[in-house]
């Protein structure tokens, strides 16, 4: 079907004239590879081979159903984004920091290596199998970091701080949260690490530019893979997948470049090309790879954008109340009828309100909570379930989501944090039989038509098939949360706002708000998420 040949054509020529040798490519290339060459490439051939393919079936769900006439950036991520997810142990330890899936992997090539050494002992040589084991790398690592990339060049991955974060103490943020304000609070340095990580991956679907391509990959995300290491950020083991990666592409140039650049020997670059015989081949190949660069190329850019100008994932995207939005003091606060005095130590007063863009309600009390320690990732549809703005935040940080039925005035207030289970709505727990009855007395019919419809609620330009079943597959989530329901009477601007109803215990509260200007060392950044 195809041979594989080495350009330049006189290269062996070239390279036995100036006694250069490389691996692969050297001027004298033997004919037949040493034994434990052979042996450690079967070992090779299937460790990238079991890691570059997707394993968990519901990838596969994903890619067979979705939309193509309404696409959602994540449904294009989703096929980027994948990695070997063979094991997990109850103890820590033994998952060893997330990379216990790699060892399991490599057992399973070692052992299959082997196997393969006892039943053939024939090839003596794979440079052919090598050559398309390089391509299985190239295209995996080059569209997992162009999706990666793309959530950096329209910066959502790292959002810009809420009010609400931007009031809390920098003593009560986690070292990930700091990290990744860090990089938020500059988004034009977010945007340019995305450029250098697309412009990696494009490379890689070409073979004369896979070395440079493989060297950005190598020092970009070695650095990532570092940071979330020092910063506890949680995507390590995921940059150290294309680590590895360039790694392997980078083996066949290793030396001619240490030649050239430390030996400064004259040095031809190996580019291997393989030859096909048949014209079907030669057509099928343009054609697949004009539909990664399409795909992962043009339709997955022009997807994140829309999701970044109108849905950016880690913030809410509906918008919020409008003439409530921002910061508040709490001139008075009432519970049960009876006045509690400003203390930066009462457990219940509320302190720092704040009404975001979105529909967010955020304050702080003086008592230790529950600290969520993700990194607001993830695919939430919902806006309850896109929590950046609560995560790594200690110090007494509330967060709520609420829907507000503008026309009586109401809000209908739910906590980002659930009392149960994972931020994703698993592992709930025993409880699952209660919560239904407490969410359909929650919000009243009559109420409801007022409300706007969470899937529709959003510009037109971002709506999606994703969207649409993924915002009545999360309100099946059954995890308790504190709830509220509190009625708002506001001045024409919303500089003076009262709360009263129910909080979260059931107590009767009468809040006094009166808006301030609160500056702040940060300027804002033009070049924000979502359109509010």
């Amino acid at each position: 079907m195809s041979t594989i040949t080495s350009s330049p054509a006189n290269l062996q020529e070239v390279l036995q004239d100036n006694k250069i040798t490389s691996p692969g490519q050297t001027a004298k290339q033997p004919s037949a590879w040493k034994p434990y060459e052979r042996v450690a490439f079967r070992i090779a051939f299937i460790f990238f081979i079991g890691m570059s393919i997707p394993m968990g079936a519901e990838w596969y769900k994903n890619l067979f159903t979705i939309n193509w006439f309404h696409v959602h950036y994540r449904d294009l991520y989703d096929i980027a984004r994948f990695q070997p997810s063979l094991v997990r142990f109850s103890n820590p330890a033994l998952n060893l920091l997330g990379w216990a899936d790699w060892v399991a992997v490599l057992a399973i090539a070692t052992v299959g290596g082997l196997i393969w050494t006892l039943f053939d002992s024939k090839n003596k040589e794979y440079r052919t199998l090598y050559y398309w084991l390089r391509v299985v790398v190239r295209y995996r690592a080059g569209i997992g970091i162009i999706g990666f990339g793309f959530t950096k060049l329209f910066p959502v991955q790292m959002p810009y701080p809420s009010l609400g974060v931007l009031n809390a103490n920098f003593g009560d943020l986690t070292a990930q949260k700091i990290y990744w304000l860090s990089v938020g609070i500059v988004p034009w340095y977010q945007v340019f690490a995305g450029i250098v990580e697309v412009a990696a991956g494009a490379m890689l679907f070409f073979r004369k530019t896979t070395a440079f391509g493989a060297i950005m990959l190598f020092a970009a995300l070695g650095d990532i893979t570092y940071v979330n290491l020092a910063y506890d950020g949680g995507v390590h083991v995921y940059a150290s997948y294309f680590v590895l990666f360039a790694g392997f592409l980078l083996w066949l140039d290793a030396v001619p470049v240490y030649n050239l650049v430390v030996r400064e020997r004259f040095t031809v670059p190996a580019v291997l090309t393989p030859q096909f015989t048949q014209k079907w081949l030669r057509v099928t190949r343009i054609i697949l790879k004009t539909l990664t660069i399409l795909i992962f190329g043009v339709l997955l850019f022009y997807v994140q954008y829309v999701n970044w100008r109108y849905d950016p994932y880690k913030q809410p995207a509906m918008k919020g109340v409008k003439q409530l939005r921002g910061n508040y003091t709490v001139s008075e606060f009432k519970l049960n009828g009876e006045d509690v005095p400003y203390s930066p130590l009462d457990s219940v007063r509320w302190q720092n309100v704040t009404f975001e863009k979105w529909s967010s309600l955020t304050f702080n009390v003086h008592k230790p909570l529950k600290l969520d320690l993700s990194n607001g990732g993830g695919s939430p549809m919902r806006d309850i379930n896109r929590s950046f703005e609560m995560t790594g935040v200690a110090g007494g940080h509330r967060v709520f989501y609420y829907d507000a039925d503008t026309l009586n005035k109401v809000l209908y207030l739910q906590d980002k944090l659930a009392a149960s289970g994972n931020r994703r709505g698993r592992g709930a727990g025993r409880k699952k039989a209660e919560a239904p009855k407490q969410q359909k007395s929650f919000i009243p019919e009559d109420a409801k038509a007022n409300i706007r419809d969470e899937v529709h609620g959003i510009d037109p330009k971002a709506w999606s098939t994703r969207r649409e079943r993924g915002v009545p597959e999360e309100s099946k989530d059954t995890r308790k949360r504190a709830r509220m329901v509190l009625h708002y009477a506001d001045s024409a601007d919303g500089a003076h706002v009262i709360l009263t109803g129910k909080d979260d215990h059931k107590n009767d509260i009468y809040i006094v708000l009166d808006r301030i200007n609160r500056p702040y060392a940060l300027k804002d950044s033009k070049l924000v998420a979502g359109e509010y």
